[in-house]
């Protein structure tokens, strides 16, 4: 079993919603072939996708994650995956965090959104702020379990959800300063690129 199985094997024992599979491949081959030298992550959760990035480029990871006990457990990942020294870590809630990079003027080249669904429509302008030029927003779960593209009516618990994720999408196709590719892959995602 790789180290990074043992990773996949707590999330999964512990309910924690990691990366999937092909999301990860994605995500993995754009940071290889991005080169990204600062990268942004909004839900570090466990760590996984911190260090799948951190294992694909030489960039430098900027992490939020309010939740401390998956905080601290991927702290401990990160020190045994090798890469705590390029992490900075927010242990804080996301939208106060990306609002004070952005008005410290903080650029990043890459930017994984996969935090709390129901906010990304609400960090959007943030985020943009925060993208360098030719910088990539890769969204991930944007079609929450299959819900946000069916018709009919949604479970009560994830009705505001859903209507922020249309909202969010909808919002991305048609900003026009970025150029933006749905993938309906695993649970739906989206690679933006800042023209």
């Amino acid at each position: 079993m790789d180290n990074m199985d043992e990773i996949k094997a707590y999330a999964k024992v512990n309910y924690i919603p990691i990366v999937r599979d092909q999301t990860a491949k994605k995500l993995t081959e754009l940071c290889h072939s991005l080169s990204p030298n600062k990268i942004l992550e909004i839900g570090t959760a466990i760590g996984y996708s911190g260090i799948l990035m951190l294992k694909s480029c030489n960039a430098k990871l900027h992490t939020i994650e309010k939740d401390e006990e998956r905080a601290e457990k991927a702290e401990e990942n990160f020190q045994k995956y090798a890469v705590s020294d390029r992490v900075t870590f927010y242990l804080d809630d996301a939208q106060k965090v990306i609002e004070e990079l952005c008005s410290k003027n903080e650029k990043f080249d890459l930017i994984f959104l996969d935090g709390a669904k129901g906010q990304y429509i609400k960090y959007y302008p943030y985020l943009k702020c925060l993208l360098n030029g030719g910088g990539i927003l890769f969204t991930d779960n944007i079609y929450l379990h299959g819900f946000v593209q069916a018709d009919g009516k949604v479970p009560h618990k994830h009705r505001s959800m859903v209507v922020n994720l249309r909202k969010f999408i909808d919002t991305l196709s048609h900003d026009s300063d970025l150029e933006t590719t749905f993938y309906d892959i695993d649970d739906g995602y989206s690679i933006s690129k800042l023209k």
